[in-house]
């Protein structure tokens, strides 16, 4: 995969992802200058996308100003229908396999683990052989490194703490210090890649997607000798990361 400089091209969307995990955490809404705090952004920039997010449905403008979600959310089992997350997110998977033709997985952070969701993949873009649990793999995966990244230093310590920095492959990151720096100084943030540390021969690119405070990963996996332009593959999951927590936050 080569990283190819240049201008970012999606960074409304990591912007709008922000916005909407933080009003997933206030139920009864929030103020504009602390959902800008929260998500990091200058009043400004925070107080238009916000009322892009209203325009689009995604959120409601309250009478006092303040911002939050439009509906309630159907969290990640089920919704007031029944449909099970899976049937929420499957053909948003679907579109992303296709679109880059490459298997796509979604994982949640769910009672300190990182667990797969759901994998979508075909015979033409098959699933990397799940050898090691993914659980177990979080330093080894684009999947788990892209849920730690997202982690407060206490929630990564946790984690850490609980599961050893296995030697899955030459390429594995196996030193807490290293695996640590990686996360926060990544140059492809908030993309997360794993080129051969979990499996040899496959590579994996991840973004974070969130729902009400938690945190999961959208990523894809390929044959390693593939050529993707960083930037692109960038672009198509953080768009697709977009879409799936709006899914995730909204039902129907």
């Amino acid at each position: 995969m080569g990283d190819q400089a240049g201008p970012e091209p999606t960074v409304s969307v990591q912007r709008e992802l922000r916005l909407l995990e933080a009003a997933g955490a206030h139920p009864d809404g929030a103020s504009v200058p602390e959902l800008a705090r929260q998500a990091g952004l200058a009043e400004a920039t925070a107080l238009r996308l916000l009322h892009e997010l209203a325009r689009d449905g995604y959120l409601s403008e309250l009478d006092d100003g303040a911002f939050g979600l439009a509906t309630q959310e159907p969290g990640w089992g089920t919704d007031s229908d029944g449909r099970s997350l899976q049937e929420h997110v499957r053909p948003l998977l679907s579109s992303l396999r296709d679109s880059v033709s490459a298997a796509a997985y979604l994982t949640l952070y769910d009672e300190g683990e990182i667990r797969v969701v759901e994998i979508v993949d075909s015979p033409r873009t098959p699933r990397v052989d799940v050898w090691v649990g993914f659980e177990d793999a979080g330093h080894a995966t684009a999947l788990g490194k892209s849920v730690l990244r997202e982690l407060d230093e206490e929630g990564r310590a946790s984690y850490l703490s609980r599961h050893v920095l296995s030697d899955l492959t030459p390429r594995t990151i196996t030193r807490r210090e290293e695996l640590l720096r990686q996360l926060d100084s990544s140059p492809t943030a908030p993309l997360s890649l794993d080129r051969e540390e979990y499996s040899r021969g496959t590579t994996c690119a991840a973004v974070p997607v969130y729902s009400r405070g938690q945190v999961g990963s959208l990523g894809i996996s390929f044959r390693s000798d593939r050529m993707y332009r960083t930037t692109e593959v960038r672009a198509q999951l953080l768009a697709s990361a977009r879409r799936i927590t709006r899914k995730l936050t909204l039902p129907g």
